[in-house]
């Protein structure tokens, strides 16, 4: 290993590169998901650019009775995991380096969006990561800042904030990464015994079968608009085709008439949450925090006859573990 971390502001400016500069900001604890943001970065940058990995548990977004304390620190091994994947330098400063003076008196407000779902089960929580994110684009200057969109929530609003308050800055989204099993990738999956992983799978399985609902449905209103008399409503066609004795296809079109025209968000949210209601009754069980099916643009539900993105997200406790995961989705888009 060569990477040495960097710990100061100072050193930071230091740092050689005359190309554009890529930062992946992380709390520590790396796995398979953050590598894969810096071999993103370091794709977007070249050779001649530079990726600097940050690696800083932030006081500022634990709320009271949570796991600062408990939180992985593990920088031997993540200067290894970083420095494998492609990166420059890791910066882990101190936290009297990000907050000289204390906790700051001025910090950025997430707003309403902020204030839903992740906001309201921790309140203040994203006014500290994006007080956090704010200052680390600023001490490390970059032109792209990559970040997983399995934190969806937190995405959306550090692209809001870098819009709304002109930050010369790309922000670039990476796919969950998840394990063989479904398992969304996460620093706190190693809190999880061997049941209560088990009962953890129902997150990415509620995903995965809201999917699947939404995927036959539009296969469904695809077929079914390639039928005689497809113009008309669902219900007529479902009679037309009854009469005329084409069952198959009149099954087809009842199912249909069956699901709000939008694409049935109603039907989706139900099969995602069929899948948690089992967990809940599992012998190590699931505690469900929120199931949601979002507008990416403001985290507001969907009405049930959406049409286009959404995002199905959910949060829920195994154990003394807090989970999180997400799966974007399309509505109508066989229309």
């Amino acid at each position: 290993m060569t990477l040495t971390p960097v710990r100061t502001a100072a050193e930071l400016r230091a740092l050689p590169g005359a190309g554009r500069r890529a930062v992946v900001m992380t709390m520590g604890a790396l796995h398979e998901g953050h590598a894969t943001l810096v071999r993103a970065a370091r794709d977007r940058v070249g050779p001649d650019g530079t990726v600097v990995v940050t690696v800083f548990v932030n006081p500022l977004q634990f709320g009271a009775g949570e796991d600062l304390d408990r939180y992985p620190r593990t920088l031997d091994a993540d200067l290894r995991i970083a420095e494998a994947a492609g990166a420059d330098a890791v910066f882990a400063p101190a936290v009297d380096e990000v907050y000289p003076g204390g906790e700051p008196q001025v910090r950025i407000t997430a707003g309403t969006m902020g204030e839903r779902l992740e906001g309201a089960s921790r309140p203040g929580h994203f006014d500290g990561v994006l007080t956090v994110v704010a200052k680390l684009l600023h001490l490390t200057a970059p032109d792209l800042a990559f970040f997983g969109q399995k934190d969806a929530q937190q995405l959306a609003l550090i692209r809001r904030m870098v819009r709304d308050l002109n930050f010369p800055v790309e922000i670039v989204g990476v796919p969950t990464v998840r394990e063989d099993d479904g398992l969304a990738l996460s620093s706190r999956n190693r809190y999880l015994s061997a049941e209560e992983r088990t009962t953890a799978l129902a997150l990415s399985r509620a995903l995965f079968a809201a999917r699947d609902r939404l995927v036959a449905q539009e296969a469904l209103r695809a077929r079914a608009a390639a039928l005689p008399g497809a113009q008309g409503r669902s219900e007529d066609r479902a009679e037309a085709l009854s009469r005329l004795g084409e069952a198959r296809a009149a099954a087809d079109a009842h199912a249909v008439a069956q699901v709000a025209e939008g694409g049935g968000a109603g039907a989706v949210r139900s099969a995602a949450r069929a899948v948690l209601d089992d967990a809940a009754k599992a012998r190590t069980p699931l505690t469900l925090d929120y199931l949601a099916l979002v507008d990416p643009a403001d985290f507001t539900e969907v009405e049930d006859d959406h049409d286009g993105e959404a995002i199905l997200a959910v949060a829920a406790r195994v154990g003394s573990t807090r989970l999180i995961d997400n799966l974007p989705l399309t509505f109508g888009a066989t229309k």
